[in-house]
């Protein structure tokens, strides 16, 4: 029995390109038959061997298939329109590829509208956001870069996730390896980069695959651990008053690991405290908008109330007219 981790599109960097899942581009990852210390278990050290030194493809490079006499398969055509942007933009579209902003598309068709078109860049950019070449770039946490080559943006936290799931997935389909220990790891790694509270960030990255969501609640559960004890850690260091080397000395660490440990517990404080604030300025603005819509309600009511006593006393006065006037005559 297979478990498998479908992974649905992230949105990209390519505005309103089609979505496309895990399941177009490759079958299930292997199931795991055992764990250890409560993490996903690897292969063996005799069945990883193996896997690199027999079997078909003996002695090649991954990723590229052979035919059956084992010559390499030539590498399939580049996209006329990606050959062209390598040209153009080779900071983003060559050999080393950057993570593109999120409007991209526009950026480019308003750079080069005498030699892009809207419909062949469309198709480019998405083989192109698709590729395991690109997705491995996202997968690695850098910031989204501009047509100058600065990054203006991080990567969203879902869409470094699931390019991660991608990018194993396909070499489970590639190898046959069982990725699990390693994706763990990765996404154990992504998470504590991210800053996040633990049970945010699974929050936000978790997807319908109960396989993917198995990983990332190990690893979350994990991360936890390691945001308590850093924590205790950096109260423990504040309460000591001890220079960083000395409160080293105290609990057996390198006082490099000291300063890494204290200086993430505080990122993370401060990082949450800020998440914590706000999202107590947006609870007020939204207490704020909702008075300011009942206030005007309200006025509108009393202003519609003096429009009507007025209406009703000017159709009073009118009828009241004729009769005074008939009084008179």
């Amino acid at each position: 029995m297979t478990e498998s981790i479908s992974i649905p599109a992230a949105p990209d960097a390519v505005n309103d390109l089609p979505a496309t899942t895990v399941a177009d581009h490759a079958p299930a990852v292997g199931e795991q038959t055992g764990r250890s210390e409560g993490r996903p278990n690897g292969p063996r050290d005799g069945a990883r061997k193996e896997g690199r030194q027999g079997g078909r493809g003996r002695g090649q490079p991954q990723g590229r298939k052979t035919s059956g006499d084992g010559a390499r398969r030539p590498a399939p055509p580049q996209h006329p329109v990606l050959a062209h942007l390598a040209t153009l933009y080779p900071v983003l579209f060559g050999a080393k590829p950057l993570p593109l902003k999120r409007g991209i598309l526009q950026d480019l068709l308003a750079a080069q509208p005498d030699v892009l078109t809207k419909d062949g860049l469309k198709e480019a950019l998405a083989l192109y956001t698709r590729s395991t070449r690109y997705l491995t770039t996202m997968a690695s946490g850098q910031a989204r870069h501009d047509l100058a080559g600065n990054a203006v943006e991080a990567v969203a936290p879902e869409h470094q996730h699931h390019a991660l799931l991608e990018v194993f997935k396909r070499r489970h389909a590639r190898t046959g390896e069982d990725v699990r220990a390693e994706l763990y790891g990765r996404m154990l790694l992504a998470a504590e980069s991210a800053g996040m509270a633990p049970a945010d960030y699974a929050l936000r990255v978790r997807n319908k695959d109960e396989a993917a969501n198995a990983i990332l609640d190990e690893a979350m559960t994990e991360l936890t651990t390691r945001v308590a004890r850093d924590q205790a850690l950096l109260q423990a260091f504040e309460a000591s008053g001890k220079t960083v080397n000395e409160f080293a000395g105290m609990y057996g660490l390198h006082p490099i690991e000291a300063a890494a440990t204290l200086n993430r517990a505080r990122a993370r404080a401060e990082a949450t405290l800020a998440a914590t604030q706000a999202a107590a300025e947006a609870a007020a603005a939204q207490v704020a908008a909702a008075e300011t819509a009942t206030t005007e309600s309200e006025s509108d009511a009393d202003v519609g109330a003096e429009a009507e006593a007025a209406e009703t006393d000017t159709r009073a006065s009118d009828a009241a007219a004729p009769a005074s006037d008939a009084a008179a005559a």
